[in-house]
């Protein structure tokens, strides 16, 4: 699945299937469900690390998003980068991951 594909699946009530727990947590996110969002990041791996942490960055928990950028292996973010980038940035590594999985 492309980006584009997966950002014109947020104009439906429910995210594509066969898409990874972090994909979906990004999904969530775009959505505005936080929290929905935060619960399936804390159970996908190294790649629902990486969403964690962007979540918290989000949220302004800067500390406890650099514990989770760490653990995913990523460097930090700035505080002052744009959201939309890194989620974009985030949705391109995890599609292809995806991707190469066989979904």
């Amino acid at each position: 699945m492309k980006l584009s594909a997966f950002k014109g699946s947020l104009a439906r009530d429910k995210p594509p299937k066969g898409i990874s727990r972090a994909l979906e947590a990004l999904w969530w996110d775009a959505k505005g469900d936080w929290d929905k969002a935060h619960g399936l990041a804390q159970d996908a791996g190294a790649a629902g690390a990486w969403v964690h942490a962007y979540l918290h960055r989000k949220e302004g928990d800067v500390g406890n998003a650099r514990y989770w950028y760490c653990q995913a292996g990523q460097g930090v973010q700035t505080a002052d980068a744009p959201f939309d980038r890194e989620w974009d940035e985030i949705a391109r590594a995890l599609l292809e991951e995806n991707e190469a999985a066989g979904h």
